[in-house]
């Protein structure tokens, strides 16, 4: 038994001997393995390069943005030799996805290198542009028809066939996504309201002449109203006509739309001893027979203006442009440039300001006077009246101002031209779609032309519809014999003032 255990012992013994040496190996190892990595470290330190990043090790860069790279700091024993370093790798900022940058620094053999991710991303939301205004009145009881919108993104382009349309009792709300996920939104207002009166046409004029002891019958009158159907039926007449004695009598006309809306109009009738011509106020006949005049208003618009400059300029047709303080300056001059008429039209189109009085309407009209003359270096001297002269609204702001402004325009120089074709582009469209409302301007247009008489056709450039109708209308004209020309002084288009 003393054996056995003295053999235990001396085999633990010599274990522990192993494990000694085998401790001691380790140290050693240990030893060296740590005065390796020093030395590795010493000449890092004093050999090897530094290089660092300035800014984070990852940047987002918008689409279309210029990349600016923030770039590294590169030292060597404590000297500054950035100037000494390169970057592997180019950001295309017109080009969505991510970009891998190297950088680096050699010295002594030894490179060092740091890396950047730049992800050119697209985060702006595509931008809607309502045609027309914001905020518009609507008769409460009609559909609103949509005037038009334009939606353009920076990195897809045209998303104008994408935008999707709510429309409600009192908002129209316009939503588009591009190809991004980023939403664009608009929104216009309807005011549900009428505060417009109706109008009543005098047939047969405003005086009217019957011979003595002759039998008058009233040539009676039309009612126009911007949301009725028809009020003639409920036009109620004062007044009396005695034909067996000279004189001038009157008739008085009154009718009132469903919101209480209320218009009257005075015929004067006139017994004389014989028969009287009457001498209209207007003038239609328009310029020269057989030649059609484009003429462009509310403009200039960045979006559909060059569209159909591109147009006229395609066919060699020239136009005339009555333009407000809108759009940029270099569309106008494009349109000088490039032999088009530009006449005045009104910097700011609100008619409750300009036709409130004479003053109010001058200092309006010389802010746009100004304006081109400042472009085109010439001054214009065509005018157009914000709704034409036969205009009814104005009637809401100043009695009589439209004929007290008609006669002042040809006073201070100035010709003004209203229209005898309306392409309906301003809101008499009534198709559902737009492709049929493109149809319908043309239509408009192309069925009212006359080889008897000029042919003065108003449209508007700030129109998507009157963008995609231009060209076929120019065709039609070539293709039936008509001439295009512009206007000039001498050209009278004169509608009837109705107040």
């Amino acid at each position: 038994m003393e054996q056995d255990e003295l053999e235990t012992e001396r085999k633990i013994k010599k274990v522990e001997r192993k494990q000694k040496k085998y401790l001691k190996k380790v140290s050693i190892i240990g030893v060296i393995l740590l005065s390796i990595i020093l030395l590795v470290l010493l000449i890092y330190f004093l050999f090897v390069p530094k290089i660092t990043l300035i800014g984070d090790k990852y940047i987002k860069v918008e689409y279309g943005d210029k990349y600016k790279d923030p770039g590294v700091k590169a030292t060597y024993l404590g000297k500054n030799i950035t100037d000494k370093s390169w970057i592997e790798g180019k950001v295309d900022e017109n080009k969505l996805g991510v970009y891998h940058l190297k950088y680096k620094i050699r010295k002594n053999k030894f490179t060092s290198t740091v890396e950047r991710d730049i992800e050119v991303v697209d985060t702006k939301e595509p931008v809607i542009t309502i045609v027309g205004e914001n905020e518009i009145s609507v008769c409460p009881a009609k559909e609103y028809v949509e005037e038009g919108y334009t939606a353009l993104d920076n990195y897809d382009g045209d998303l104008t066939d994408k935008v999707n349309v709510e429309t409600f009792d009192t908002e129209v709300i316009y939503k588009v996504k591009d190809s991004s996920g980023n939403e664009g939104v608009s929104k216009r207002v309807l005011n549900r309201i009428d505060e417009e009166a109706p109008v009543i046409t005098l047939k047969g004029g405003d005086t009217y002449y019957v011979v003595l002891n002759s039998t008058f019958t009233d040539p009676l009158y039309t009612v126009s109203d911007n949301c009725d159907e028809d009020l003639t039926s409920k036009v109620t007449v004062s007044g009396s006509v005695d034909t067996k004695k000279l004189g001038t009598y009157e008739l008085s006309y009154t009718v009132s739309d469903t919101k209480g809306n209320t218009a009257t109009k005075t015929r004067k009738v006139v017994v004389s001893e014989k028969k009287v011509t009457p001498v209209s106020t207007g003038n239609l006949t328009c310029g020269s027979a057989g030649v059609i005049y484009l003429t462009f208003d509310d403009g200039p618009n960045s979006y559909y203006t060059p569209k159909i400059l591109d147009v006229l300029k395609k066919y060699d047709v020239k136009a005339t442009f009555f333009v407000t303080a809108a759009g940029p300056d270099s569309l106008i001059k494009r349109e000088f440039d490039e032999g088009h008429v530009i006449g005045l039209h009104s910097s700011s189109h609100d008619y409750a300001n300009i036709y409130k009085s004479s003053e109010a309407f001058w200092t309006d009209m010389n802010k746009i006077a100004s304006r081109v003359e400042r472009i085109t270096g010439k001054k214009s001297d065509l005018l157009r009246f914000p709704g034409g002269v036969s205009n009814t609204v104005s009637r809401k702001y100043k009695s009589g101002i439209m004929t007290q402004l008609a006669k002042e325009v040809e006073d201070n120089g100035y010709v003004y031209f209203d229209w005898n074709i309306s392409s309906g582009d301003a809101g008499g469209l009534k198709s559902a779609s737009f492709n049929g409302k493109v149809s319908e301007e043309i239509s408009n247009v192309t069925r009212n032309l006359s080889k008897s008489r000029g042919n003065v056709i108003l449209m508007h450039d700030i129109k998507q519809t009157t963008a995609s109708a231009i060209e076929e209308i120019i065709k039609y004209g070539k293709n039936n014999g008509y001439k295009f020309e512009v206007l000039n002084k001498n050209i009278i288009c004169h509608q009837r003032i109705n107040n």
